[in-house]
């Protein structure tokens, strides 16, 4: 279903963030968007989400306004995975997972369907958490956790996801873990995927579109092989760059290096 953005201007109250933003996301690919601390990511993310309300212009889905849809009709079409996730007193993994199963509910207190624990069991097996459903989401190591949340958010079973900087505080080893996750989510289940996230060379690697931001602006949209340049990054970040290839994804990645003067 397609998201369409349209002269979007989003912050809080009185502080405007972002204006005249139009674009739209592709369908069933993954986005990714970049840009320094406090350009406006998150903000437009949780706009796109409806988590915080527009300032100005419109969202639609599927042509039609974000505004109008029923919200557990909209959170059966869009999940979202927010910053840093905090888990309630022993929630074990499972039960954590069907929290996802929210918007298929009557109510938060009626007995979970065989759908909906048939879907419980796919979103374990997906994220490799199927032998620790029964632990406590509080013991799991910093990659697992991300993966159960990621469980949680498709578990919900939805056509589009949005995760807001999924692999912050995570080592290397797990960055990779759940950012491979995110690959076969798209690859082989066709999500439409839109993610904040800091690591660049990462998003380049792994988005098939870029959008990078400075000062609540747009400023670079496209494939990385169009916008992932020096040009870009001594604009959108303040360094001085050398592009090289990934011998393994044909990918653009970066060297960095502080500007000069």
């Amino acid at each position: 279903m397609q998201l369409t953005i349209e002269n979007l201007a989003t912050g809080y109250e009185e502080r405007v963030i972002s204006r005249q933003l139009d674009f739209s996301i592709p369908e069933h690919k993954i986005t990714a968007l970049i840009g320094a601390n406090g350009c406006g990511k998150s903000t437009l993310l949780k706009t796109i989400c409806r988590i915080i309300p527009p300032l100005g212009g419109d969202v639609r889905l599927g042509g039609q306004l974000l505004s109008a849809w029923d919200s557990r009709e909209l959170a059966r079409h869009m999940g979202i995975l927010p910053q840093n996730p905090t888990a309630p007193g022993e929630l074990t993994v499972e039960e954590l997972v069907m929290f996802g199963r929210a918007p298929y509910r009557a109510s938060f207190f009626a007995r979970s369907s065989k759908k909906d624990r048939d879907m419980v069991q796919w979103a374990l097996a997906e994220t490799d958490m199927a032998e620790f459903a029964k632990r406590p989401v509080q013991e799991l190591s910093g990659g697992q956790r991300q993966r159960a949340w990621i469980a949680m958010a498709i578990a919900q079973d939805t056509e589009i996801l949005f995760l807001d900087e999924p692999t912050s505080f995570l080592d290397v080893a797990h960055q990779m873990e759940v950012l491979q996750l995110v690959l076969r989510l798209n690859r082989q289940h066709g999500k439409t995927i839109i993610m904040v996230i800091h690591e660049l060379n990462e998003a380049a690697r792994v988005a098939d579109h870029l959008i990078a931001m400075k000062k609540g602006e747009i400023r670079y949209s496209g494939s990385p092989a169009e916008v992932f340049n020096r040009e870009m990054l001594g604009d959108i970040f303040g360094i001085d760059a050398e592009l090289l290839q990934d011998p393994r994804s044909g990918k653009p990645f970066c060297i960095p290096y502080p500007q000069e003067g």
